[in-house]
């Protein structure tokens, strides 16, 4: 037999006035009550809609879902679109001066953040440097991920793919 009682919490009102704006809140003199019974909800909305996929699948690449870059001797932004975003690639510098360097920032319209930096070696005759990355970026509108290469003996080359919209949906490749 299910118990019936009354919740009075100002935390829940709150939540529910946040998650079901179309019922007006509680009203004066209105109790949010609860039951002792449980009544078991099974969520199909992911099924039924298609995008029942693996979460390892669901970040593979795709030859429609992918971007590729190449940068050289140059500062270009690469990725402004809002969202997530899986950033790969590979740096490479063959220089002996530590004044060639790569570096890949976030930048938010005012100022820059280093999210990855490569600079060259000094004192040894052709040196040859090269390392992989591969990392999620977050991007807000006005977000952008610009990529900077300071001689013609460095370079970076690599894909992007989103991986969920600005609020956290998946996109499929």
């Amino acid at each position: 037999m299910a118990q019936e009682f009354t919740i009075n919490s100002t935390a829940i009102e709150s939540k529910i006035n946040q998650l079901l704006p179309s019922q007006g809140g509680f009203g004066a003199g209105v109790d949010f009550s609860a039951s002792t019974m449980v009544i078991p909800i099974v969520d199909l909305t992911e099924t039924a809609e298609g995008s029942d996929v693996r979460q390892d699948l669901q970040t593979a690449l795709s030859h429609t879902g992918i971007t590729t870059y190449s940068i050289a001797n140059a500062t270009t932004t690469v990725l402004n679109t809002t969202g997530y975003f899986r950033f790969f690639g590979n740096a490479q510098i063959n220089t002996t001066s530590v004044t060639s360097n790569i570096n890949i920032v976030l930048n938010d319209g005012a100022t820059s953040k280093s999210i990855y930096f490569l600079q060259g070696i000094s004192g040894s005759a052709n040196t040859f440097v090269t390392e992989n990355f591969d990392f999620i970026v977050y991007l807000r509108a006005g977000d952008s991920v610009i990529i900077s290469t300071t001689s013609t003996l460095t370079r970076v080359n690599g894909s992007f793919r989103q991986i969920a919209d600005i609020d956290g949906n998946l996109v499929n490749p």
